[in-house]
């Protein structure tokens, strides 16, 4: 459908080697886009480029660690020059490092603000500047898309202050950009993801992803697949008057405390293995192995020492 009709246009996408970039970038690409995959992470980095291209679709890798100003605006200027112009920039860069605040090194919480917040902001910033120059030569003035990653956690209190601060940060952000940047015909929203099945949850234990399946009432974890929708969505002109718009998309996990266990009429529309599919090309991308279930409890043993602990499992 030509609304939702991404062909010629052309995106970055920050964060986009594996997970949840990676899933914004193959949906763009399906939709038409040419899509630059920025990360810090070279070998993933290509490799998402080359599958981009596979896809008949134009690609490149820039390296860009998003926390340092001179490499967004070297990465910017790096994309427009291959692409001819921006009209699509998905800021999804993110990071978490697990912690009880009462001890959390200061250091940590720098890096997460760092990476979440100001990272994104720059990255929105940069995105701007080229949206408004191209306005100066566009018989009609475009303006671009911005999305940005925010997280359930903005609403809900779910890791810890550092993690959920910070998205919650981006969604007011998201917000005041969209605010002022509106008079130049740029869109900012955000998208609100649930616990989602990227290399970040490799090492969460099996009893962990039943426990948020049986609490999110669409009965599966999210894949990153389950965002291909909302990004096209916001990227397209179908979403031409949406601005400053957090689009939560977490299955109806945050709906309720699920003060009852919830019950189910029929199977979920994507089974425990179907779950894992995406995730498993993450980490054969990466080279890491994992079991039948798609755990490796060494990729992230803080993730799952957290998760054993509070789950008891031994």
């Amino acid at each position: 459908m030509e609304l939702f009709d991404l062909t010629g246009k052309n995106a970055w996408v920050t964060g986009g080697s594996v997970g949840i970039g990676r899933g914004y970038a193959v949906a763009l690409a399906k939709a038409g886009a040419n899509v630059a995959i920025v990360d810090i992470d070279d070998r993933t980095g290509e490799k998402t480029a080359a599958e981009i291209r596979a896809m008949g679709r134009d690609s490149i890798f820039v390296h860009c660690d998003v926390t340092k100003e001179e490499e967004v605006a070297a990465m910017a200027k790096t994309v427009v020059e291959r692409f001819g112009r921006l009209d699509i920039a998905v800021n999804n860069a993110g990071i978490g490092i697990l912690g009880p605040d009462e001890t959390y090194p200061k250091r940590s919480w720098d890096k997460v603000i760092d990476v979440n917040f100001t990272g994104m902001w720059l990255c929105c910033r940069e995105a701007s500047k080229y949206f408004i120059k191209q306005n100066e030569t566009d018989p009609v003035p475009l303006g671009g898309k911005i999305i940005n990653t925010a997280s359930m956690s903005a609403r809900i209190a779910n890791c810890n202050a550092s993690y959920d601060g910070s998205k919650g940060g981006v969604v007011e952000m998201t917000r005041a950009l969209a605010a002022e940047w509106g008079q130049y015909n740029i869109n900012v929203n955000c998208i609100s993801p649930s616990y989602i099945l990227s290399p970040m949850h490799a090492s969460t234990p099996v009893v962990v992803r039943e426990r948020i399946r049986s609490l999110t009432p669409m009965g599966y974890m999210e894949r990153p697949e389950d965002l291909y929708g909302p990004v096209v969505f916001l990227a397209s002109k179908a979403a031409d008057y949406i601005t400053g718009v957090d689009l939560l998309v977490d299955g109806g996990h945050t709906l309720n405390a699920w003060l009852m266990p919830l019950s189910r009429q029929y199977a979920p529309r994507v089974s425990p293995e179907e779950e894992i599919v995406s995730l498993k090309h993450d980490m054969d991308a990466l080279e890491i192995e994992t079991d039948e279930d798609g755990i490796n409890f060494d990729y992230h043993p803080e993730i799952a020492n957290a998760y054993k602990a509070a789950f008891g499992i031994e």
